[in-house]
């Protein structure tokens, strides 16, 4: 399925200046920076006072067990993002499609007013068809329906399935069309709409690796053994779903990307209610696109990295990491942090699966960990930092993610949560299979030389 848009994207990468865009200098985000100012939090009504955002984080720091980690973590990532901290949420850990189904199916059976849909792919296959139900009943019975869906992530699902829903009355957008001629932004068809993004009625987001597929319907399974085949294999992702004043935020990412695709004008529903607090979360929302002078989800994650002090988890599933990247994970091992890669033993894209083995020689040196899965196709996309923070989105760790896709990643702050994450980061580790510097420097001459042709291509993937 998404071997066949990598393919797309290495023929079109030749007939476009791809290797003209660059990455940003980390440098100034991550050395002897210090946080400016009290670290604000915002709540339901907007931003709370410093007394009671202090109250909150000395909370945090309680429930830590290490102040000084806290703290700085929360503070240097304001101090680049730029978005608000949001306290009052709640939020759930779902693991692969059938949980995460489930769980979207039930909010958008309870949506009142409007369901706001922002995906990669959604496939004419048994899953996309029940969303596409789903979604036209809802929208029969008033509730305003809006898909923005990407046109190479899409490129197999046939335009009957997209007409069925305008029929329907759902407001349907492509995004970056392949197609210059229906192109209203005009075409930019190296850079791609990779966010996941399902909003119901302002109030509940779900975010995270998850496409609209089949290939999710199993699940993963906890086995070391390989699948025979990427489509006989389940999927492994990972999703979030926030209740909550931050969904503001998601809101808003939503939104500037239609405005931005001049989709049509929206009903006039109620996008932003008053929201009150479901919970006790920290959460940050971090959306980046090809049009920012730089990748916020990148720089933030170089800087959770480089100035980790005790562990750093990474789960994904196509990482061809740039130097910087590179840098900030060896770096940290070598000054005794934990670092821990699980990515996967099986992918659907051969050339980014040995372009990321290309680079283990060098992590496995330096003191890293690796594990590939079994069970299942990796595909999830998270990150567990110091016991603190954590990441979940549809950012990969590689050049197309950072420098050409629009993305959006989930930071929530604070241990609770990151004990969830550790939990579901031990359930993949005990099925995955270390990598040891010893077997590595064995594997066959074959590999080495897919390895070596695959990373020419490192900056298209």
């Amino acid at each position: 399925m998404i071997r066949a848009r990598r393919i797309v994207f290495a023929a079109y990468g030749l007939l476009v200046a791809a290797g003209c865009a660059t990455l940003p200098d980390a440098r100034p985000y991550v050395e002897g920076r210090k946080p400016a100012g009290p670290v604000q939090v915002e709540g339901a009504r907007g931003l709370l006072s410093p007394q009671r955002s202090a109250a909150i984080l000395a909370e945090l720091k309680r429930k830590s067990g290490d102040i000084d980690i806290l703290q700085k973590h929360v503070a240097l990532e304001q101090a680049i993002v730029g978005s608000p901290l949001t306290a009052g949420n709640k939020t759930v850990l779902l693991q692969d499609g059938p949980a995460t189904y489930k769980a979207m199916f039930a909010e958008i059976r309870k949506a009142k007013d409007h369901i706001n849909l922002e995906t990669y792919i959604i496939e004419d296959d048994e899953i996309g068809r029940q969303f596409a139900d789903l979604l036209l009943e809802k929208q029969a019975r008033g509730v305003q329906v809006n898909l923005i869906y990407d046109s190479v992530g899409c490129i197999k699902t046939p335009k009957a399935f997209f007409d069925r829903l305008k029929t329907g009355g759902i407001n349907v957008l492509e995004f970056n069309p392949v197609n210059p001629l229906t192109a209203k932004k005009g075409w930019q068809i190296n850079n791609r709409d990779h966010r996941k993004i399902l909003i119901i009625d302002g109030q509940t987001v779900f975010v995270g690796g998850i496409n609209i597929s089949s290939v999710y319907s199993s699940g993963s399974s906890p086995t070391r053994s390989k699948p025979s085949s990427v489509t006989a294999a389940g999927w492994r992702d990972t999703q979030i779903q926030i209740d909550g004043p931050v969904v503001d935020e998601f809101q808003k990412l939503f939104l500037a990307t239609w405005a931005k695709q001049k989709g049509q004008s929206l009903a006039a529903k109620n996008y932003f209610p008053q929201l009150k607090p479901q919970g006790g979360d920290l959460v940050r929302a971090i959306g980046s696109t090809s049009d920012d002078p730089h990748s916020l989800i990148y720089l933030t994650l170089i800087s959770a990295i480089s100035n980790a002090e005790k562990e750093v988890r990474l789960t994904n599933a196509y990482f061809v990491p740039d130097p910087q990247l590179l840098k900030a994970m060896t770096d940290a091992a070598r000054r005794g942090v934990k670092v821990e890669l699980i990515l996967p033993s099986v992918s659907d894209s051969a050339l980014v699966f040995h372009a990321g083995r290309s680079y283990y020689s060098e992590l496995l040196e330096a003191g890293i960990k690796i594990y590939e899965r079994g069970g299942g196709v990796l595909h999830s996309k998270t990150a567990l930092i110091d016991g603190v923070w954590s990441s979940i989105g549809s950012t990969n760790l590689d050049w197309r993610s950072f420098l050409y896709n629009d993305e959006v990643n989930a930071v929530v702050l604070g241990p609770e949560f990151a004990r969830q994450m550790q939990a579901m980061f031990d359930q993949d580790l005990a099925a995955s299979v270390a990598i040891t510097a010893e077997a590595w420097a064995r594997r066959p001459l074959i590999f080495r030389i897919k390895e070596w042709a695959s990373r020419v291509w490192g900056g298209l993937l």
